[in-house]
């Protein structure tokens, strides 16, 4: 897939993650409010086990701006969401409107791509036959902080799902 989108910023494998709510720049204070407020969401969220299956392109594969992998969607992983998305109202953030479409963002193409670029891109993906689980302990509040060589990403507090040790 690289070779079909070779101008596209791909994530290091150490920074693949799965995002439930992006706050943006935060004052640093902000992030004890939102783990305080965010332990009994995951302690009333049993430990996850995510399927992962199946890439695609956000807006779509005719003009991909995000390429992702798949994380099939489960009624744990959607309360969860739910819970998250409810307590932040609750602490004065908007709700994302849009439908909650569990992905873990392998790349960002900055530069549109040509219609050839983007059907070599779509037929890459198509050919990728990855199924994998990945087990899920922890909601974590994470800082991202931009340098010159990308995002540096930090833990800030791992809550533990189901409320027990992480």
């Amino acid at each position: 897939m690289r070779e079909a989108a070779p101008h596209a910023t791909w994530v290091s494998p150490d920074h693949l993650h799965l995002t439930l709510k992006f706050l943006g720049e935060q004052p640093d204070d902000v992030a004890t409010t939102l783990s305080d407020a965010l332990t009994p969401v995951a302690a009333a969220c049993p430990r996850l086990t995510l399927r992962l299956r199946g890439l695609g392109a956000f807006p779509n594969s005719r003009a991909p701006r995000v390429v992702w992998l798949g994380v099939e969607p489960q009624p744990p992983l959607e309360l969860l969401h739910h819970g998250l998305e409810s307590t932040c109202a609750r602490l004065g953030y908007e709700v994302d409107g849009r439908a909650f479409r569990p992905h873990v963002t392998l790349a960002r193409v900055r530069e549109r791509l040509t219609p050839a670029g983007a059907r070599s891109l779509a037929v890459a993906a198509r050919e990728v036959k990855l199924s994998a689980a990945a087990a899920v302990r922890s909601l974590d509040v994470m800082a991202s902080h931009l340098t010159s060589k990308g995002p540096e990403y930090t833990v800030v507090s791992a809550l533990a799902l189901g409320g027990g040790d992480r």
